[in-house]
């Protein structure tokens, strides 16, 4: 009795798994290409550490997890932001001073593992988020795959085809398990 109940919770474990891992992937690789660049969840922003310019803090490769600043002008000296360059390109580094200038905030910046602060201070009107505290080391390779063409289709294949094939096998038992106490139960008739 406890071995079967033992099979069960491992069943039920497997399956949840898998089925977990399944929506997981459809958020990941829906989220990534409904808002065309890193995805968004429960209102954070997932970046990928594209430099080695933050490290050790963040190692190329990792997902920082970004929410929008509330308030751009208020940030404070040692803060990690998110921003948008004059080139378009998104950085993410440290703020080392503030600059006020009247009624305009702008914040010199510098990566953790750069010698010298960034060439141009940040508007505080190009802040695209503040980092918060969340760092997952190497993930960005992975939403990097998943955003690709055969990432989307493995991520959301093969997840759904293990299912599948796990839901077949219980299936399978199940009806070994019926069989076999349909010919005990037909044994015990002839009797």
């Amino acid at each position: 009795m406890v071995k079967v109940t033992i099979k069960k919770l491992i069943s039920n474990i497997i399956t949840f798994v898998l089925f977990s891992l399944l929506i997981l992937m459809t958020i990941v690789v829906i989220s990534s290409k409904s808002s065309g660049g890193e995805p968004e969840i429960f209102g954070y922003q997932l970046k990928t550490v594209l430099s080695g310019s933050m490290e050790p803090a963040f190692n190329t490769g990792s997902i920082i997890a970004v929410q929008p600043a509330e308030n751009a002008a208020a940030l404070k000296s040692g803060d990690v932001i998110t921003f948008m360059q004059s080139d378009n390109t998104i950085v993410t580094h440290r703020i080392t001073d503030i600059i006020k200038n009247g009624d305009q905030t702008m914040y010199q910046t510098k990566g953790d593992n750069n010698k010298d602060a960034d060439s141009q201070p940040v508007l505080s009107q190009n802040i695209i988020g503040v980092y918060t505290g969340l760092t997952i080391p190497y993930m960005g390779y992975f939403i990097d795959f998943a955003k690709s063409n055969m990432g989307t289709a493995f991520l959301l294949i093969v997840p759904g085809i293990l299912l599948l094939i796990y839901s077949a096998y219980t299936i399978t038992v199940a009806l070994r398990e019926v069989d076999k106490r349909q010919i005990g139960s037909d044994s015990e008739r002839a009797v």
